[in-house]
């Protein structure tokens, strides 16, 4: 299960070093092989440990062609979607294309999310968690299944 947030720094290559709390979860579910993709919203890129993603991939697969939402989360997860392997040092090389893609530069947050991580550019994540902070603070409509969550 991967949680909480890391701040990581990319070097002028594009290798990042992936935590150790991080590491180690990568080690033991896929032996630091994994994917990486974009994120739908187009802000992010989503890390998954390789036997994590192939369950993904298949359920997105699973959807219906002729759907057109459906074809355009296949494009762009499973279009995008990239074999990583961590090196003997527990870094990964980011290509390029998903570096512009997520608008990372040197400074970024490594963000849990469960089965997955979230690579952010440093700043828009944080303008993004303020701005969700704001927007919460000025809602008080809960879903019914958060309503019932204590914190």
């Amino acid at each position: 299960m991967f949680r909480g947030a890391a701040k990581v720094t990319l070097d002028d290559k594009g290798r990042m070093v992936i935590p150790t709390r991080y590491r180690e979860r990568l080690l033991e579910r896929s032996a630091g092989q994994l994917v990486v993709t974009v994120d739908r919203d187009g802000e992010c890129l989503l890390l998954y440990p390789l036997n994590d993603w192939e369950q993904v991939e298949q359920r997105l697969m699973d959807l219906p062609s002729l759907h057109a939402q459906s074809r355009r989360l296949q494009r762009l997860m499973v279009g995008h979607a990239t074999d990583l392997s961590l090196d003997g040092h527990g870094r990964m090389l980011l290509p390029q294309e998903l570096r512009e893609f997520a608008g990372l530069d040197r400074h970024a947050m490594l963000i849990g999310q469960g089965s997955r991580c979230e690579l952010w550019d440093e700043t828009r994540w944080m303008e993004r968690r303020d701005a969700w902070l704001k927007s919460e603070a000025a809602t008080t409509d809960l879903p019914a299944q958060l309503d019932s969550l204590s914190l």
